[in-house]
């Protein structure tokens, strides 16, 4: 007391005004929490695809001005591998695709990851790169040894919309803005038949020729939607390359450099909007607490609950059996008296009688030694199978839910399935399902996602009607 006493009263006055200001600022600071001090979301990624892992990765790449960019992410995978429908099958020691197999040579996102890993373009053999394709009727081959590439005008437009630089494009709320703005949505509107009409290609061409690409690459007719049957041809033309020891590996390397949290054998059951949050509950009985929940597959023939329940229209998806077998093709079964005379791509046309879509030679050890991969529509039996083969030595045989059964017009599930941060990558497979184009849909979904939080943090990071009286209250005591 005595100390104050001897004061100045200015140097009194002085001190008065800041313990006035710091119990005012005090009492302000109480409703205010800066970004930085607030808990990171929780991203949830049910699938660890090519799709589900390219979310997780532009997300990472795209956050930096959100809270997004301190998040963690966890990705729920049902199966104990990461990849979704990219997998390799071993036969006899040997690795080959058993799912996506194909990426085209101007897929932008594929040739970005393939560099930015360091990953190895796998080389084609000699017998993949040959023009030795037939064309079987059922009793006899209709087409020998030719080019498979199929040149069609909208084909090139796809093939230029899908490899845009990213800065060219907006972030698309829905599939069908996202097609309208590329001008590809009339696309979905027709069949594939339709449209080559339009453009003017023989009926015989389109039967035994484009007929047999389209069961080749989606196991479907040329009745599939116009969209995805120029997808289907346009994965049918030159250059055309796969990873290294797996394309998998894309989704790997990904989910790695993200910095997720990744649960394999983890089957997500239910997700629950809870007010603030998601949770997620699994099959193992472990329940997760999301902020954002993407899911990146396909919900037609998973069985998860969503509460509130969620409207996407019905569809069902084409299963392509794949067998591979090593052994050796049976010339009889087409007619032929030596093995080297039947084409080393056998592909088919549209009939009900013709038990497969196509057999290839994936690898040939010698004249009677081969592998082979077969794609049936339904599963290939033992009887079957000793039909087209004379020996066999190893058989494989994979069920793929590869993609959905197209048709036109289309209709399209949304990208946003509730009024919150419930995503739907998938959506977009009913345009067209590449390795390529999930990755384009998961980079959009990642901008949709910052883009909405960004605009949700702007919205709160407006003056509180407590800040601006706060505020008042503090210059009316100064």
């Amino acid at each position: 007391m005595t100390k104050m006493m001897n004061l100045s009263p200015e140097t009194v006055s002085l001190l008065l005004l800041i313990a006035l200001l710091s119990s005012s600022l005090l009492l302000c600071s109480g409703d205010s929490t800066t970004v930085e001090d607030e808990s990171p979301p929780t991203v949830c990624i049910i699938g660890s695809g090519i799709g589900g892992s390219s979310v997780a990765h532009f997300l990472r790449n795209y956050s930096a001005s959100t809270s997004l960019y301190r998040s963690r992410i966890l990705m729920f995978e049902r199966h104990e591998r990461v990849g979704g429908r990219m997998r390799t099958v071993t036969v006899s020691g040997d690795t080959f695709e058993a799912g996506g197999s194909i990426l085209h040579p101007k897929n932008y996102h594929a040739r970005d990851f393939l560099k930015r890993f360091n990953l190895t373009v796998r080389s084609p053999m000699a017998i993949e790169e040959s023009s030795a394709v037939g064309i079987w009727d059922g009793k006899r081959f209709v087409f020998k040894t030719f080019g498979s590439s199929v040149k069609i005008p909208f084909v090139d437009k796809i093939v230029s919309w899908l490899n845009d630089v990213l800065e060219s494009r907006p972030v698309f709320d829905s599939v069908e803005g996202m097609l309208k703005w590329s001008g590809l949505y009339n696309l979905t509107k027709v069949t594939l038949q339709e449209k080559l009409s339009e453009a003017q290609l023989s009926p015989l061409l389109v039967n035994e020729l484009v007929t047999v690409i389209t069961r080749i690459n989606y196991g479907q007719s040329v009745l599939i939607s116009g969209l995805a049957g120029a997808v289907s041809l346009a994965g049918s033309g030159g250059g055309l390359w796969s990873v290294e020891g797996g394309n998998w590996q894309m989704a790997a390397k990904l989910i790695n450099h993200s910095d997720v949290t990744l649960h394999l054998n983890e089957q997500i059951e239910s997700v629950s909007h809870l007010g603030d949050y998601y949770e997620l509950k699994s099959a193992k009985g472990n329940s997760f607490k999301c902020d954002v929940t993407v899911v990146s597959t396909p919900l037609d023939e998973v069985d998860i609950q969503f509460s509130p329940a969620i409207s996407i229209p019905k569809r069902d998806l084409q299963h392509t059996h794949a067998t591979f077998v090593r052994g050796l093709l049976n010339p009889g079964y087409f007619g032929m008296k030596s093995v080297s005379d039947v084409p080393a791509l056998v592909g088919t046309l549209e009939d009900p009688l013709i038990p497969f879509s196509c057999i290839s030679i994936l690898r040939k050890y010698s004249a009677t030694d081969m592998t082979y991969k077969m794609f049936t529509r339904q599963p290939a039996s033992d009887s079957l199978l000793d039909e087209l083969f004379s020996a066999r030595t190893e058989t494989v045989r994979i069920d793929w839910g590869a993609y959905p059964k197209y048709h036109a017009p289309e209709v399209f599930a949304p990208f946003i399935l509730d009024d919150h941060h419930l995503y739907y990558v998938n959506a977009f497979e009913n345009a067209a399902s590449t390795m390529e184009t999930s990755a384009v849909a998961g980079e959009n979904m990642a901008r949709l996602i910052v883009s909405r939080f960004r605009t949700k943090e702007s919205s709160s990071s407006s003056p509180s009607s407590d800040t601006k009286s706060c505020s008042s209250g503090l210059h009316s005591d100064m």
